[in-house]
């Protein structure tokens, strides 16, 4: 897998270079700022996009706005934005622009590089990736949205495939059987709506409905 990394603390930049190049993945520009992100991937036509939040020069969210660019301009390119902080309104603004290949976690998240490498490599074939931070936060809101319909097991599921979690790892985290899992996740299905399709894509789209309706 080819990724570029927009990082601008080096070692950290460094660091998930050298975590990358363990998995044989081939980090093809690592860079400290928005201007080179966007020519690193017009250059190198990468894979995965790997990119902080607050870049050079205002340290605001010019890594998020050009992440927000780059997939309207490179919607092949997969986004794994890195925040330093829980800001769902970030993954709300991915959220708006893209339905596949994006993720948004906490750079504390990188310390567990079993999960992180995960994630990359999940946001690179066309899934959805959320912090599970961000997902409890969510959890944690009584306003009434489209998922009132679903139980409090199916809800339990619903979020653990927002953290990017196998049906397998979803059984071993609820102590159940993938089984049950998977007839889970079909009732989630049918009451959100997604018409049989590929199991991949419906399980995107269930996770967009899950976070969109609590980030109302």
């Amino acid at each position: 897998m080819r990724i570029v990394i927009a990082e601008d603390s080096v070692l950290l930049r460094e660091g998930l270079a050298e975590i990358l190049s363990r998995r044989d993945h081939r980090v093809v520009a690592a860079v400290g700022d928005a201007v080179r992100l966007m020519t690193s991937v017009a250059a190198y036509a990468p894979d995965v996009a790997i990119v902080d939040v607050r870049l050079p020069p205002g340290y605001r969210d010019e890594g998020l706005q050009a992440a927000l660019k780059l997939r309207r301009e490179r919607p092949e390119v997969g986004i794994l934005v890195l925040s330093q902080y829980v800001e769902p309104a970030y993954a709300t603004e991915l959220l708006a622009v893209a339905n596949s290949g994006l993720g948004y976690l906490l750079k504390d998240r990188v310390g567990d590089v079993l999960d992180f490498l995960d994630a990359v490599e999940r946001i690179a074939g066309g899934g959805v990736v959320i912090d599970p931070e961000v997902v409890r936060q969510l959890l944690s809101r009584g306003n009434r949205d489209p998922l009132d319909p679903l139980t409090a097991r199916e809800r339990e599921v619903l979020a653990l495939m927002a953290e990017g979690r196998s049906n397998g790892a979803v059984a071993r985290r609820l102590v159940v059987s993938e089984a049950a899992v998977a007839k889970h996740i079909g009732n989630i299905f049918g009451k959100l709506g997604l018409e049989p399709a590929e199991d991949d894509h419906r399980r995107v789209l269930a996770v967009l409905a899950f976070l969109r309706g609590r980030m109302r």
